[in-house]
């Protein structure tokens, strides 16, 4: 299975850019958006119902803001639009599919740059997350993560960490999270494979960033550990433009 996780940063803008085109030439088995500022019903038929397609919607409460988007070949056994954790839904940030031999979670994490409250809602979205994924490894549910976490883990995940480490999105605490989401079993597929520094999957659009490759890795795929040998290829299509994101994805050796 090819899967692609994408913050499109507004699906009707992306839409206008070319983004109907790029799936028809890619066509992945599944696509999960993030941000997409929209829900179904303001959205062309030409995308929602796209042909060959499941596709599923989650918007927020907030207009303009949020949402989150599936698309998949394979009809999931069960989709959730909600976590199931208190008090962490009322911004729709999730889609949940079941694809029996591993649950998908499509999740756009919050941004803490806005204030100190909206650090601590993310802070504390981030603990009840980890807590509710843990819980159904635990069970013995495979586990793929994937989204915009909002966070860059390490150092060679940003171009310029020392500029940016007072600024949320690369706190400390923020990074001590995803040392424990490591911890508790979940792998970031992109790094078990690839080393290398430069490879970026957000850029500021108001300081051409793009352009200089000075970016930050801030969209992931977590696998639990025992779905780590499934994962044939991790990647970044830093090619792919139309969003300050661009897509990332893996490619899962498991049946559907």
């Amino acid at each position: 299975m090819r899967l692609l996780s994408w913050n499109v940063n507004g699906l009707r803008a992306i839409v206008k850019k070319g983004f109907l085109d790029w799936m028809e030439r890619d066509l992945p088995d599944v696509l999960c958006l993030q941000e997409t500022k929209a829900t179904a019903d303001q959205l062309p038929a030409e995308l929602t119902r796209f042909p060959g397609y499941f596709s599923y919607f989650c918007s927020g409460d907030r207009k303009g803001r949020d949402g989150v988007a599936l698309f998949s070949k394979i009809e999931p056994l069960r989709v959730d639009y909600s976590l199931g954790i208190e008090g962490f839904d009322d911004e729709h940030r999730a889609i949940v599919a079941d694809y029996g031999h591993f649950l998908l979670f499509n999740v756009y994490f919050p941004n803490g740059k806005a204030s100190r409250e909206r650090l601590e809602y993310k802070l504390k979205f981030y603990d009840h997350f980890l807590e509710h994924i843990a819980r159904l490894k635990a069970e013995g549910r495979g586990i793929v993560v994937c989204g915009d976490v909002n966070t860059a883990h390490k150092e060679i995940d940003l171009a310029r960490p020392k500029a940016n480490e007072k600024i949320s999105g690369f706190l400390p605490e923020e990074r001590a999270w995803m040392d424990r989401l490591v911890q508790e079993g979940f792998v970031d597929t992109f790094r078990s494979l690839h080393k290398e520094a430069d490879n970026y999957t957000w850029w500021d659009l108001k300081s051409r960033a793009r352009e200089r490759n000075v970016g930050w890795r801030i969209d992931y795929f977590f696998v639990s550990e025992e779905l780590k040998d499934a994962v044939s290829s991790a990647f970044i299509l830093a090619e792919v433009t139309g969003s300050d994101h661009c897509p990332v994805g893996i490619e899962l050796q498991v049946e559907s």
